[in-house]
């Protein structure tokens, strides 16, 4: 009787194991880059399609068993605009500062957001998102509940290029400057509860595509990923010298 057990437990182990295997492997890297642009252009599309922003502007998922959500107006009728990178970039309205501040190229951010990495990529024919991870510490309304300050993705130090020897898209997210400056920034507080003001989602082709980058203190690679920002700019100061 213990054998027959034994044997049962080694059979569902095995197949849980194959199960998780074949999970892993849901993303096989087209051999053309031009391939997994399209799947970016079509995953970001569902997305949109598939999700709509909460009372504080969180992005939500629509449920496919509650219909609570109904009446909900998801992200692609909220007027989503795309820049020449790729971009894209969603302002919602009724929430944006009433005398905002500009943004500038070098100045520095403070950001409550959340952030995330995504690859795209196709299964038997239909391409969609297949996973999904947070942005190393990039998350501060998962995390710490305090805005982020000076990105790195926006804009980094002369000192981190000399001490690194890399060059600044290493580090620069050309996708996210470019959409960020569409949207002007508040005069919070850090401890100011939020109200997100906007989405902006860069294809991995404004992101870092296949190139070196940095994986920001983590220890993922972003090769490949398309991000997407959920934010709302609590301030935009001037970048002083001794900032740069």
């Amino acid at each position: 009787m213990k054998k027959i057990f034994l044997y049962i437990l080694a059979g569902s182990l095995c197949l849980s194991a194959c199960k998780k295997d074949d999970e892993v492997e849901t993303y096989v890297e087209p051999e053309n880059i031009a391939t997994q642009n399209a799947y970016d252009d079509e995953a970001i599309q569902k997305f949109l399609n598939d999700n709509y922003l909460d009372a504080l502007g969180n992005i939500k998922s629509f449920s496919s068993s509650d219909d609570t959500d109904d009446n909900e107006v998801k992200l692609a009728d909220l007027n989503p605009q795309t820049l020449p990178t790729g971009a894209i970039y969603i302002v919602r309205n009724n929430v944006q500062p009433t005398n905002g501040t500009t943004v500038g190229d070098k100045d520095v951010l403070r950001l409550m957001m959340r952030a995330k990495a995504y690859l795209a990529g196709s299964t038997d024919g239909k391409v969609t998102f297949l996973n999904s991870m947070g942005f190393t510490t990039q998350n501060p309304l998962d995390e710490s509940g305090s805005p982020l300050v000076d990105p790195t993705f926006y804009y980094v130090k002369e000192s981190v290029l000399t001490a690194s020897g890399k060059d600044r898209s290493y580090y620069e997210m050309e996708g996210f400057q470019e959409a960020i400056r569409k949207f002007k920034a508040f005069d919070k507080t850090d401890d100011e509860n939020y109200n997100l003001q906007g989405v902006i989602i860069v294809p991995s082709r404004a992101a870092f595509a296949r190139d070196p980058h940095s994986t920001f203190g983590g220890t993922y690679s972003y090769r490949n990923c398309t991000f997407i920002f959920n934010f709302q700019l609590y301030k935009s100061s001037t970048r002083l010298a001794s900032e740069m």
